[in-house]
């Protein structure tokens, strides 16, 4: 469906709020600024802020709901022929090779890492993203092969598929952080990526295979 006019001036001010609130957060830091000032800087009141954003820690990482359900986009859009692991690895190289801002590989990403590294609050919401993440994952792996509740499998391999993710973007965080370039971080995630395939197992590989045409 088409979005509405309320939808769309819903999403606009959802935007400029969290705008204006990253802009403030990445000059001074996550602590430094408190709602008040970014409810006066964007022109709102403190409960219109609040009216989108629970918690302060979604104004910065207002990205979060993609990321989380990420892994399990990739997955459920994987090809006939294609198992879970390998169409997370398809998906990853892609963006990886096409030095995408959505794994990081952007001018102005070290900020933003420092400023969660800043933070104890950041720090602790994006490890429960991380968390969150692998239970969407697992969740997705027994719908998408009719596992049982008590079956082990889809919690193992969701664990293996994750760990994929996150070792990457560590990897790029911490060399975006030593000031290194885009695209030369992006030649070394790519070997990263084949010696991290290398290290995932034969069941790994071959679990959850997309049958059919």
């Amino acid at each position: 469906m088409a979005e509405g006019l309320r939808e769309r001036k819903k999403r606009q001010t959802r935007q400029y709020i969290s705008d204006v609130a990253t802009g403030l957060i990445l000059e001074r830091g996550f602590d430094a600024v408190t709602i008040a000032e970014i409810a006066t800087a964007a022109d709102v009141s403190v409960n219109t802020v609040y009216n989108y954003f629970p918690a302060k820690e979604d104004l910065f990482l207002d990205r979060s709901k993609e990321l989380i359900q990420r892994l399990s986009r990739y997955v459920r859009g994987r090809a006939a022929g294609e198992s879970a692991a390998a169409a997370v690895l398809h998906q990853l190289r892609a963006e990886v090779e096409s030095v995408s801002p959505r794994v990081g590989l952007m001018v102005g990403y070290a900020r933003f890492m420092e400023v969660v590294q800043g933070s104890a609050a950041l720090q602790a919401r994006m490890w429960h993203m991380q968390r969150q993440q692998y239970e969407d994952l697992e969740a997705t792996l027994r719908e998408e092969t009719g596992a049982a509740e008590d079956d082990p499998l889809p919690r193992l391999m969701a664990g293996q598929i994750t760990w994929l993710h996150q070792m990457l973007t560590v990897a790029i965080a911490q060399a975006m952080l030593a000031g290194r370039e885009p695209v030369e971080v992006s030649r070394e995630a790519l070997v990263l990526l084949d010696e991290m395939e290398e290290l995932l197992g034969e069941r790994v590989l071959n679990y959850a295979v997309r049958t059919g045409g």
